[in-house]
């Protein structure tokens, strides 16, 4: 046994009351008239990130290079970023699925990745590992999520019912996580920093 399913153990032992689920039957989570409107206004509020609407005539490509471009780690001439994806289409020097070892995706300035739904109430953006090395989706300087407007709920019950009905999300790797914004953190100061866990910055770009 290990030490673990000996804690675990321990605790069914010493429980004196248990309780049944609550009924969550009954429930009216939050809905909008338009749900995409409310995301697109929570991200750019709330979760503090960018967000860029792809026009017809753009690709992927061309949004993406472009914010590359703007990064302050990008140069004179914004030759010498490096854009970590794997992604079909983006030009990236870096692929997650290729890196010898996670590290390597540390260097990266700006990671792009694909992001599967999108909750209103809270901006929150629910990416499934896509590549061998999740890392990407942490360690670049910053983050570009691509996101499907069709893919937008309402709230977090909808948004898990979709993953719960899904065969997809899990079927290569059993991890997936919620992001809502760059990362940030404040002391009892009230000091507030980015980038303190994750990326200094994100945008999501709607398709």
């Amino acid at each position: 046994m290990s030490a673990k399913e000996e804690i675990l153990a321990r605790l069914r032992k010493n429980t004196r009351e248990t309780y049944d689920m609550p009924d969550l039957s009954q429930l009216n989570p939050i809905t909008y008239v338009d749900p995409v409107a409310e995301f697109i206004l929570k991200t750019t509020t709330t979760a503090g990130a960018k967000l860029i609407e792809k026009k017809p005539s753009e690709t992927l490509n061309d949004i993406v290079q472009g914010i590359a471009k703007t990064l302050p780690s990008s140069g004179q001439g914004g030759e010498d970023f490096l854009i970590a994806s794997n992604l079909p289409g983006i030009e990236a020097q870096l692929n997650p699925d290729t890196v010898a070892e996670a590290q390597e995706l540390m260097a990266a300035d700006l990671g792009v990745i694909e992001g599967r739904i999108g909750v209103a109430e809270n901006a929150c953006i629910w990416i499934p590992q896509q590549m061998k090395e999740k890392s990407v989706c942490f360690a670049a300087q910053q983050l570009v999520i691509v996101l499907s407007r069709d893919a937008i709920v309402n709230n977090m019950h909808e948004a898990y019912a979709r993953i719960a009905a899904s065969t997809e999300f899990f079927s290569q790797y059993k991890f997936g996580t919620f992001i809502s914004g760059p990362s940030k953190t404040a002391d009892i100061e009230g000091a507030l920093v980015y980038g303190a866990q994750a990326a200094r910055a994100v945008t999501v770009v709607l398709v």
